[in-house]
């Protein structure tokens, strides 16, 4: 696998986001001898995986009964390195112009790096687009982002032996709150109120922890936080009577959601439905022939946000993009455990 800096490049497929749909669909155009290059507006492959949560266990990737956001980054770039594909990180999509037919589509994208790409076929694995934190209202907390307030998990190894206030009432609290108890020397969750948005079973053992004054829980709101140069020393917690109490605090993670920013994408004269790209569910194609949408950035009834769902839809995709890359060309479907071809394209004798 390579990058490259190259002014205009001409390639099969353009694959815009390097999550772990987007992984999954170079290996299936792999399969197919359908040639790829990536562009990721982040600086490594693994989308959300890598950025939110590299260190989360994941449970229901088929397989695989627990794996990592990195874990299973590193396996699929690992499954996908036969092909070879070519990623452009740091970069963003800013044009996408049709320049074919309906029966022979092809496109000309154009990158904030002020690169130039021709395909015969585009597939956005964007994710939900852009995802940002939302930020507390908390006095001066900017001078402590990165160094002891962090939005997402990148080293658990970071929160060790580390007073550790962590702020909400959703998934993401809950599951850090539960993952990073058993390494940090203290932790306090606060949420302003007895009521969680998170999955029952995480709710459940966070209240055993409680029970077993292995974790402290406060009603109310963090209001300021101290320390020097970058680093806490405490944060001011504003309970729901009114009192105020001080917590020793080293590292603070405030979970307020996430903001979503479709970006480039909305200006591409694609159909939206709030601000997802609708698709049929037989190849995920959008409204424009040759461009399909694979992983949370599409829409079709019924559609489940999980991470296997993305990888099925790559699949039926990549069946699609052959007739547009090889029109001449009949696809005879082919199991990997049965064709000899296929596997030696995998490396395996």
């Amino acid at each position: 696998m390579s990058q490259t800096n190259a002014a205009e490049i001409n390639t099969d497929v353009v694959i815009i986001g390097a999550g772990p749909a987007g992984l999954f669909t170079v290996f299936e155009l792999g399969l197919l001898d359908i040639k790829t290059h990536i562009i990721d507006i982040l600086p490594r492959a693994g989308g959300q995986c890598s950025e939110l949560y590299p260190e989360k266990p994941i449970y229901d990737i088929p397989g695989l009964p627990v794996v990592t956001g990195q874990g299973l980054t590193g396996n699929l770039m690992q499954q996908i390195e036969p092909f070879g594909p070519t990623f452009h990180f740091n970069e963003m999509v800013e044009t996408l112009t049709s320049l074919g037919s309906q029966q022979a589509p092809s496109f000309r994208l154009t990158t904030d790096a002020g690169k130039i790409f021709n395909a015969k076929v585009v597939i956005v694995a964007a994710g939900g687009g852009s995802f940002q934190p939302k930020k507390p209202p908390i006095p001066e907390i900017a001078q402590y982002e990165g160094k002891s307030v962090f939005y997402a998990v990148r080293q658990m190894e970071d929160f060790r032996d580390k007073d550790v206030v962590i702020i909400g009432g959703g998934d993401s609290a809950l599951d850090w709150t539960l993952n990073l108890q058993p390494i940090a020397k203290s932790l306090t969750l606060v949420h302003r109120r007895d009521a969680f948005r998170a999955a029952p079973h995480s709710v459940s053992a966070m209240q055993d922890l409680v029970a077993n004054g292995k974790i402290a829980f406060k009603l109310g709101q963090i209001t300021q936080v101290e320390g020097n140069q970058g680093q806490l020393t405490s944060a001011l917690l504003k309970t729901n009577d009114g009192v105020i109490e001080k917590l020793s605090c080293q590292r603070l993670m405030p979970f307020f959601g996430l903001t979503m920013k479709l970006g480039p994408v909305a200006d591409w004269g694609l159909n939206l439905n709030e601000n997802l790209v609708p698709v049929d569910t037989e190849k995920f194609e959008t409204s424009h022939p040759g461009i399909f949408a694979v992983g949370d950035i599409n829409y079709y009834p019924g559609k489940l946000k999980l991470i296997l769902s993305g990888f099925h839809e790559g699949a039926l995709a990549a069946q699609k993009a052959h007739r547009y890359i090889y029109p001449d060309k009949k696809l005879l479907f082919q199991y990997t455990t049965s064709s000899t071809n296929l596997q030696k394209k995998l490396g395996v004798s």
